[in-house]
């Protein structure tokens, strides 16, 4: 799934690419992919493109209208879409199929983007609103990691509030930290050499402080990594740059132990036993108790 520093990069190459381009078609080729029904995809032709940013894991092109009106085209690309730049794309309507098109956008220039997603279970979801706070899941979101206003004291507040709860799932809680999925928790937890099944309030001040300086530290370097790229370079680059995640069975680049894994229904987490847990290895299952 894309992840704060993929967003802050497709954000970065539409703004690049595309501001000040006027909006000549707008399809929504994947019925279900729009969940909104006013403004209409209809009123984004002829609006220019302002600007682009994003909201944790949204995307948000943000365009003035014919008449001077804000319009927020924002994008959640879920587990399995992307977003593909084109200088030029096709004349013709676009039509769904083995490509995964969820959503195809025209600018004047004959430039454009297609937001695809792969797979069967379509949870790509597309909202064309007045204002991002609309958005259910925009509204929801907690403090952005890399906002100055993200301290170790604020940190330490909101683990506070989470009473007992696993510090994995508080730090991809995005009602509590905004951006942080499945990925760079683990990359997070690693730098911090901490285990991901630590109850978040029994974390001692250094804990603590050592947690903030690797959530800023990895996705700043995550953003400046994926800086100048283009759309279709992020994914191998947020690969090549993982530490633990997705690297069960090869070697810890700071241990040398083996890279662990503990499976849930529909995703899995990695981390480093030496670094992490004391050496010990965490069970693989949903119960999450360590083996002995």
């Amino acid at each position: 799934m894309p992840e704060l520093p993929e967003m802050e990069a497709l954000a970065s190459v539409l703004r690049d690419r595309a501001v000040g381009k006027v909006v000549t078609r707008a399809e929504p080729v994947a019925i279900n992919a729009l969940r909104t029904v006013s403004p209409s995809p209809v009123d984004l032709v002829g609006a220019a493109l302002v600007d682009a940013t994003r909201h944790g894991k949204f995307l948000d092109l943000i365009f003035a209208g014919a008449g001077g009106e804000r319009l927020d085209l924002i994008a959640h690309l879920s587990r399995a879409g992307w977003l593909r730049w084109k200088d030029r794309q096709p004349t013709t309507p676009g039509r769904g199929g083995r490509g995964g098109l969820a959503w195809r956008l025209v600018f004047d220039d004959g430039s454009g983007f297609d937001l695809t997603e792969a797979g069967t279970q379509k949870r790509l979801a597309v909202y064309l609103v007045r204002d991002p706070a609309e958005v259910p899941g925009v509204a929801r979101l907690g403090i952005d990691p890399l906002d100055p206003a993200f301290t170790v004291e604020a940190l330490a507040a909101l683990l506070s509030t989470a009473g007992r709860s696993q510090i994995k799932g508080v730090l991809t809680d995005q009602s509590v930290l905004a951006g942080v999925g499945n990925a760079y928790s683990d990359e997070v937890l690693w730098a911090a050499r901490l285990s991901p099944f630590a109850p978040s309030s029994a974390l001692s001040g250094d804990q603590v402080a050592a947690l903030h300086d690797a959530l800023v530290g990895t996705l700043r370097s995550a953003v400046e990594a994926a800086g100048g790229l283009g759309a279709a370079d992020l994914k191998a680059e947020k690969k090549a740059n993982l530490a633990v995640h997705a690297r069960t069975g090869e070697a810890c680049p700071r241990c040398g132990d083996t890279v662990r894994q503990v499976s849930f229904a529909d995703r899995s987490l990695q981390y480093c036993p030496t670094c992490q847990t004391g050496g010990r290895i965490l069970a693989d299952r949903r119960l999450s108790r360590l083996l002995k």
